[in-house]
């Protein structure tokens, strides 16, 4: 699968610092039009000593959420975790999982953040770069920003502003439960985000499909590598 090698991950925190002042200068935000016909969806799992991970990514038809491939790539993580540049940790291994595809996706969802992030350059944002594709950022957890609580009911939603830009949505996929955070990667708009992102909410979860799939998956393997070395 094609990418581009923007950077070396061989790199300082200062050198980290501006290649993500620079990226925040090249994100494109557009409506995304109609609906695509491939879907990815990327986990990373680590295991138990923080120095290895995981990366799955899942390709999904998104007419039938029908799993048409699922690639992954264990090593280890050189970069120490560093609030703020999760990506340069985590890329690595993800890019090792690109390689391995057959389907070509049109967007790429990411369990984590794109423009929810300080310098509105987080994971699904970085990546998008080095693979040229829309994405999207889904995290289960609140990380930046201010925003109203939600409405209990399924499909409520409310923007996340840090700084008085909006930089994601608090998203209700099921009634009552814990809501999700929604943030454009790159190469999207967040009205288009969201919508794409409900397609994928399912009954099993408050997780849409497309990262719960990828998330088991990745869990799975990892608990495989680990009764395998015991």
């Amino acid at each position: 699968m094609n990418m581009y090698a923007i950077h070396s991950f061989d790199l300082s925190l200062d050198e980290m610092k501006a290649i993500q002042q620079s990226l925040r200068q090249q994100i494109r935000l557009t409506p995304y039009p109609g609906q695509p016909k491939d879907v990815a969806g990327v986990d990373l799992a680590y295991f138990p000593d923080d120095r290895r991970a995981v990366a799955v990514i899942v390709i999904m038809d998104y007419a039938t959420q029908h799993i048409k491939e699922a690639v992954y790539h264990i090593d280890e993580v050189v970069q120490e975790y560093v609030p703020g540049f999760l990506a340069f940790r985590e890329l690595p291994l993800f890019l090792k999982a690109w390689e391995k595809l057959h389907y070509e996706p049109d967007l790429v969802f990411f369990d984590g953040n794109g423009r929810l992030h300080p310098e509105r350059v987080g994971l699904a944002t970085h990546a998008s770069f080095f693979i040229d594709k829309p994405t999207i950022g889904i995290a289960k957890t609140h990380f930046i920003g201010e925003y109203p609580e939600p409405q209990k009911s399924q499909g409520s939603v409310e923007w996340i502003k840090d700084q008085g830009d909006v930089v994601g949505a608090v998203l209700r996929t099921q009634d009552g439960v814990k809501p999700i955070y929604v943030s454009v990667g790159n190469y999207i708009d967040l009205p288009s985000a969201l919508r794409l992102t409900q397609h994928f909410v399912g009954k099993e979860s408050r997780i849409p499909e497309i990262v719960r799939q990828a998330d088991l998956l990745s869990k799975q393997l990892r608990k495989q590598a680990l009764a395998e070395e015991a």
